[in-house]
């Protein structure tokens, strides 16, 4: 038996213990530590486990992750959020729908004070989704849009996805921050735009709200939501400014949640210590996957399988359009099924030959994947958004109307990641300027 002929036997042994509800990060290492015994011997095998994870464990780059979820978990747990959506909706109370634009325009805000679309999503869904039902909004429309929105923590920096996706592709984290602001932003503009006309075409949708106007009030929310532009120009600002990496960004982030925390004397004891507990347990969790993806990366390395796919798909175009188009129907079909880390460790291995030949900009291509695996989140059976939501609020909304105003916006994302793909442009024009 080949070498090859052995690494397509690995694909379909992992597909099958995924199908079994293994965890996505034992399989890997199951099959890839398997695989490489049938291919060279024990010896070889136990090696690669014994020395892989030390060598990955000790990249400086991965630090990142802990701080960014910490900063993350500590503005979701002393109240930095709720300022945001109660600003915005008094901003745009005239709008059709205003409460779920209000819900998108927070959950951008609160993105970029998390790397995490799981915990913007949770925040998110105990102050929006309630004010929302409250005033009368459909229940498909309050929860889908938050269980959308939420996904814009992957894609508007900082982005746990991006820190991952830059140390497997060795691509700069600090461009691949800076490239995700603009589609970040559009993102949410396109979600927006379409909750404005869906709700001014059938009022129903969204009863408008009598929301008075206090010049105090509105003055002392202006006040509430400065943690925000803070955390932001703290540490994009540092980064495109080239004051820190952002390896580095990831602590300064953390150190300035912490302080706002402090300032606004919302730093309790339960809150900062619920924050290292979860920061803790998500850390363990990415990279007890990342060393199983890592291991695999190696198994399919040795087996040819990625060569043999790079082959394949180069016989059927090298146009780069086409390429993409054919990864991102791969993605989307798996996104329904496989959670996004573990989607993106998976594929890359086998995807990074073919775009390599096919000379695919590796920044632009790491945002439309962001992209894919947000499409991913909100898709059943899998889309953890949805289960995120639906837990928080406690069953109050059916799975199920949760999945069908998830619906409109998943087509949303298609004309989003349609225009990524057609223009470059919106990618890359800020990341060529910090290059410069």
């Amino acid at each position: 038996m080949s070498q090859l002929d052995i690494g397509w036997i690995g694909i379909g042994c992992l597909f099958g213990l995924l199908a079994l509800r293994m965890s996505i990060g034992v399989a890997l290492m199951i099959v890839s530590f398997v695989g490489i015994w049938f291919m060279l011997n024990l010896t070889a095998a136990f090696g690669i486990v014994s020395a892989l994870p030390f060598n990955l464990i000790g990249d400086w780059s991965l630090t990142a992750i802990p701080m960014f979820l910490f900063m993350g978990f500590i503005a979701a747990n002393t109240g930095m959020t709720s300022g945001a959506f109660d600003l915005l909706r008094l901003l745009l109370r005239r709008v059709p729908g205003g409460l779920a634009s209000s819900a998108v325009g927070a959950c951008a805000m609160f993105a970029a004070a998390s790397g995490s679309s799981i915990a913007t999503t949770a925040a998110m869904s105990r102050i929006a989704v309630p004010e929302m039902l409250k005033a009368g909004y459909r229940p498909s429309l309050a929860t889908g849009v938050v269980a959308a929105s939420g996904t814009l923590g992957s894609l508007i920096p900082p982005s746990i996805l991006m820190v991952l996706y830059g140390i497997f592709t060795e691509q700069s984290i600090g461009k691949l921050f800076i490239a995700g602001i603009i589609p970040g932003v559009v993102s949410a503009l396109i979600y927006m735009a379409m909750i404005t006309i869906r709700c001014a075409r059938n009022p129903e949708l969204a009863p408008s709200a009598n929301v008075m106007v206090d010049r105090s009030k509105l003055f002392r929310l202006v006040l509430s939501v400065w943690p925000f532009p803070v955390l932001v120009l703290g540490v994009l600002g540092g980064i495109f400014g080239g004051l820190f990496t952002p390896t580095e960004a990831g602590a300064v982030g953390a150190s300035l949640a912490l302080l706002v925390a402090i300032i606004r004397r919302e730093a309790t004891r339960e809150a900062l210590w619920l924050a290292i507990r979860q920061t803790v347990v998500a850390t363990s969790s990415i990279f007890f996957l990342t060393i199983g993806a890592v291991m695999f990366t190696r198994f399919m390395g040795l087996s040819g399988v990625p060569q043999a796919m790079s082959d394949a798909m180069l016989a059927v175009s090298d146009n780069q359009i086409v390429i993409i188009i054919m990864i991102a129907a791969l993605y989307v079909v798996l996104g329904m099924f496989i959670d996004s880390i573990g989607l993106m460790l998976l594929t890359l291995p086998a995807l990074l030959p073919v775009l390599d030949a096919a000379d695919v900009n590796m920044i632009w291509f790491g945002i439309i994947t962001i992209k894919l695996l947000e499409i991913g989140l909100v898709t059943p059976p899998v889309g953890l958004n949805l289960y995120v939501l639906h837990s928080a609020l406690s069953g109050r909304v059916r799975l199920g109307e949760i999945i069908s105003g998830a619906t409109w916006f998943v087509a949303m994302d298609l004309v989003t990641l349609a225009l990524l793909i057609a223009f470059p442009v919106i990618s890359l024009y800020l990341p060529s300027l910090m290059a410069g």
